[in-house]
């Protein structure tokens, strides 16, 4: 890796974390690419292959696993696997970007402990457990099966938040914003 910083934006689903990365990312101050992460879950209405996520087949997610493409990759629920492509990171990298990470909680942990010294380390903690059900209920993604199983996951991500550089409560999505700006300009 060159010189790029690394910008690690971690949660919860459904905490706010890919809504704060894209309001991140359209500061151009922050010269800010973001990384593409591969999933081998089923993509949702609106989103975008190579934009959004890499969509991969299952038995796809795994040949690469095999051949060592991933920096970081993790099986977040049964059957369903995410991960950082090397090639992304190389091809930010290669643009002169500083990169920004919407990320699973223990894939974040993993960057960091990957790239020690150039990546900084951002949780955000929803307000609630029950805000959080309020979201993931409002957002209509998911069945009940998933929100229950993403509400459990939740409580096991947040108490490993101590294990971020910072953690930010994300009651408004404005000041969350403006805090995690804050907090890149004075890493970067």
């Amino acid at each position: 890796m060159k010189n790029g910083k690394l910008i690690v934006i971690a949660a919860p689903s459904g905490s706010g974390k890919t809504t704060v990365v894209k309001n991140l990312i359209s500061d151009k101050s922050l010269n800010l690419g973001f990384s593409v992460s591969a999933t081998s879950r089923e993509k949702r209405k609106n989103e975008i292959d190579g934009k959004d996520y890499y969509f991969l087949s299952k038995g796809e997610f795994e040949e690469k696993i095999n051949l060592n493409e991933f920096v970081e990759w993790e099986e977040v629920y049964k059957d369903t696997f995410y991960g950082t492509l090397k090639s992304e990171i190389n091809s930010l990298n290669s643009l002169g970007k500083n990169l920004i990470f919407d990320i699973d909680v223990i894939g974040g942990l993993s960057i960091k402990k990957e790239f020690p010294e150039s990546t900084l380390t951002v949780f955000i903690c929803p307000p609630s457990l029950e805000e959080l059900e309020n979201r993931l209920r409002k957002r209509g993604a998911d069945s009940e099966e998933k929100i229950k199983i993403r509400l459990s996951k939740a409580s096991k991500e947040i108490s490993m938040s101590l294990l971020y550089d910072y953690k930010i409560e994300n009651y408004n999505l404005t000041e969350t914003v403006v805090k995690i700006k804050t907090l890149i300009n004075n890493f970067l």
